[in-house]
């Protein structure tokens, strides 16, 4: 199994919300997933920041 590279998706992270789950990229999408939303790195930073996370809204901006 691959090692988990930690720091490095830390510095690609664009997640706005303080988290134990930053950087450890597995976690946050089952996370989310279990939440019906989408992790903060499937978004723009300007949407990221509203914490709208949900699949509707990344239809939405993905349909533009």
């Amino acid at each position: 199994m691959r090692e988990c590279t930690i720091e490095q998706n830390k510095a690609r992270c664009n997640c706005t919300y303080p988290c134990d789950k930053k950087g450890i990229c597995c976690e946050c999408i089952h996370y989310h997933w279990k939440l019906g939303e989408l992790p903060a790195c499937f978004f723009p930073d300007d949407v990221e920041k509203t914490y709208d996370r949900s699949i509707e809204k990344f239809i939405e901006i993905q349909s533009k």
